[in-house]
C-alpha cells in the first residue's frame, strides 16, 4: 500500500540539499526549485526565498536553474538571520499545546483560522456551524470547569463535523482533478479515516484512504494529496516515472507540499 507519510515528511521537503556553516554549527537547508515556465516569453522571480520553519528545518525556495553556488551566496548573505531563527525556534519547546476544546482556542477549514466558541442553549439541537470567523460549537447542557468535560462533549461534536465535511470537499476535489488523471478509469472509492502519521493512502486496488484531518488545509495542499494518491494508481512506487506523472499534473507540488508539511503539527493537534 502506497501512502503519503507526514512524521516523515515534516523534516525533509525534497531530496535537493545543502548545507552551511556559521560559527561553530553546521546548518543544513531543504532547495525548492520552482517549476520551469511552459510559456518561455513568462519571466520567474529570481529571488531565493528563505524560510525556517517551527522544527528548525530550513527551506530555500529557488529559481529553477538557479547554480549550487548561487544558492550557497543567498544562504550565506542571511546566515545570521537563519540562525537566530534556529535558536529562537529550539527555546520554545512546547510549541503546539494539545487541544482543551474551550472557547478562544485555533481551529482549522480550509486554510483558515477559526476561533472556538462553545454556547450554551438548552433549545438547541447540539451542533457544529461556521460564522463571522469564528466556529460555534452549541450543546444543550452548560459545561464545567474541568478540561475532561471538553474533551468529552465538544471534541466528538468537532470531529463529527470534520468528518462530514471532508467527505463532502474530498468528493468535490475529486470529481474535480480525475479530468487531469488520464489513466484513472471510472471514479475511484475512497473512505476517510483518521490517521496520526499519514495524509492519504492508496490500494493496490486504487482504493483511497484520506485523513479527515486534511479538511483543516487549503483545497491546494488537499488537491496535492488527492494527486499523489491518484498518481499512484498508475505507478505504485515512489520511482522516477510517478514524479513525473506527479509533475505534469501539478508542477507547482513541491511547494505545495512544503506548505502542508509547514502546518502538519498544527493540523493534525487534537
Amino acid at each position: 500500500m502506497t501512502k503519503i507519510s507526514v512524521a516523515a515528511e515534516i523534516r525533509t521537503t525534497t531530496s535537493e540539499r545543502g548545507v552551511f556553516r556559521y560559527g561553530s554549527d553546521t546548518i543544513h537547508y531543504d532547495v525548492i526549485r520552482k517549476s520551469k515556465p511552459s510559456d518561455a516569453s513568462k519571466r520567474t522571480a529570481r529571488k531565493v526565498v528563505i524560510k525556517v520553519h517551527p522544527d528548525q528545518r530550513v527551506v530555500a525556495t529557488v529559481p529553477f536553474d538557479a547554480t549550487e553556488e548561487a544558492i550557497q551566496q543567498a544562504m550565506l548573505k542571511r546566515a545570521r538571520w537563519i540562525w537566530q531563527n534556529i535558536d529562537e525556534f529550539a527555546k520554545q519547546k512546547d510549541t503546539v499545546l494539545p487541544k482543551r476544546y474551550v472557547s478562544g482556542e485555533t481551529q482549522f477549514y480550509l486554510g483558515r483560522r477559526y476561533v472556538l466558541k462553545v454556547i450554551s442553549d438548552a433549545e438547541q439541537v447540539p451542533n457544529v456551524k461556521l460564522s463571522r470567523g469564528k466556529l460555534n460549537v452549541t450543546l444543550k447542557q452548560k459545561i464545567g470547569n474541568g478540561v475532561d468535560d471538553n474533551l468529552m462533549k465538544v471534541r466528538p461534536l468537532i470531529d463529527r463535523w470534520y468528518k462530514e465535511k471532508a467527505k463532502a470537499i474530498f468528493h468535490e476535489r475529486l470529481a474535480e482533478l480525475l479530468p487531469k488523471t488520464s489513466w484513472v478509469t471510472g471514479i475511484p472509492s475512497f473512505r476517510v479515516m483518521t490517521m496520526k502519521k499519514q495524509w492519504g493512502s492508496c490500494s493496490p486496488k486504487g482504493n483511497l484512504m484520506l485523513n479527515p484531518h486534511l479538511v483543516k488545509a487549503s483545497k491546494e495542499c488537499i488537491d496535492y494529496v488527492i494527486l499523489h494518491e491518484l498518481c499512484h494508481i498508475a505507478e505504485h512506487n515512489h520511482s522516477d516515472r510517478f514524479w513525473r506523472l506527479l509533475t505534469q499534473i501539478m508542477p507547482n507540488w513541491k511547494e505545495v507540499k512544503a506548505k502542508l508539511d509547514d502546518m502538519a503539527e498544527m493540523y493534525l493537534n487534537e
